[in-house]
């Protein structure tokens, strides 16, 4: 994969965390369409270098890109819907976090609803094989599957550094 443009991906991946993951008590003092204003310019931006990231390493033909663009932008639309679902459990887990010790009953919620996350990923991908199949060669199909996994990985990893560890009761 292209360093280059893996690392403005990441840059921007590193400030949409840095603007979603701040303390509660901090978002109770945002202004929130300011905020929603400003997360919806970082997401276009995401949306755009990641974009970028696939075309620099699809290597599509014109036909290709042709029948391959509708589909990723399918695929993206039904992520942001799992990325809303992953944002709502951080900011659950956050709210939690900050009363201080988390209940069993509520680590049991949370522990559920994160591996519901995991699980509907998993089966989107399942879902898209086909699609992508239709209108890619096999190795390609792969190619955008291990794109779209790195992507994931580096936002799981800052997700992972950047949310601190539960606190037992």
């Amino acid at each position: 994969m292209n360093n280059k443009y893996l690392a403005h991906l990441l840059c921007f991946v590193l400030l949409i965390f840095s603007v979603t993951l701040p303390s509660y008590a901090d978002k109770k003092n945002m202004d929130e369409s300011n905020v929603a204003s400003n997360m919806e310019e970082l997401r276009d931006e995401i949306t755009a270098n990641k974009k970028l990231v696939v075309t620099n390493n699809m290597s599509l033909t014109d036909g290709e890109a042709k029948v391959f663009w509708p589909v990723y932008d399918a695929y993206q639309k039904d992520l942001h819907e799992i990325n809303l679902r992953l944002a709502r459990l951080i900011d659950d887990y956050a709210v939690a976090f900050n009363k201080g010790a988390i209940p069993n009953e509520k680590a049991t919620q949370l522990i559920d609803e994160a591996i519901a996350i995991e699980m509907e990923e998993a089966n989107l991908k399942r879902r898209y094989v086909p699609k992508l199949s239709a209108v890619l060669p096999g190795a390609k199909v792969a190619r955008y599957l291990q794109i779209e996994n790195k992507i994931r990985a580096i936002v799981r990893y800052e997700l992972a550094e950047s949310i601190p560890l539960v606190l037992a009761e």
